[in-house]
């Protein structure tokens, strides 16, 4: 092989791997459908959920000094015969979940 096939078939290596990475990056960021059941478990250890949503659009929150990338959610619960809604930010690369607060 010449040099100039062998500095081409490098670049073109490293563009692939970089376009992989890429995609394999957004891969390991949760859905916000998958978000949401993670929610929606983590609730249901404390009882039973009658409601959830989630917003598909992901938003930066700073909590502690850190910044997170998030979705933001809410569910509602059943509490001594009172519908109650809580919000909360789960962590678009863990699924944790951030915070939680009543609706207002």
């Amino acid at each position: 092989m010449s040099r100039k096939n062998i500095v081409l078939a490098a670049g073109l290596g490293f563009l692939i791997g970089y376009l992989v990475k890429d995609q394999v990056d957004a891969c390991k960021k949760l859905s916000p459908d998958k978000a949401l059941q993670y929610a929606k478990e983590t609730f249901q250890k404390n009882g039973p959920i009658t409601g959830s949503w989630i917003y598909m659009k992901p938003e930066k929150i700073k909590k502690n000094g850190l910044t997170y990338d998030t979705y933001r959610g809410g569910v509602s619960r059943n509490i001594d015969g009172n519908n109650q809604q809580f919000d909360f930010y789960i962590d678009i690369e863990t699924g944790a979940i951030i915070d939680v607060e009543p609706a207002s």
